[in-house]
């Protein structure tokens, strides 16, 4: 869960910092987002998460 909320956070601040850089127009986000939700409702969506995960498990155990 604490994984979701923060990839949910990071990809939501990227938006944002895309979106006041001009590199990212609204109707390109809304694609994003709906794309998004098609994604959670296909059967690749357990892969996906799988996926995430594993990459998150990768990047935290990494040492500075």
């Amino acid at each position: 869960m604490a994984i979701s909320i923060s990839a949910v956070l990071f990809l939501l601040v990227l938006a944002v910092i895309f979106l006041r850089n001009g590199g990212l127009k609204i109707s390109h986000a809304l694609v994003c987002a709906l794309l998004g939700f098609l994604l959670a409702s296909t059967s690749m969506a357990p892969t996906i998460h799988s996926g995430l995960t594993a990459t998150a498990d990768i990047v935290g155990s990494l040492a500075p």
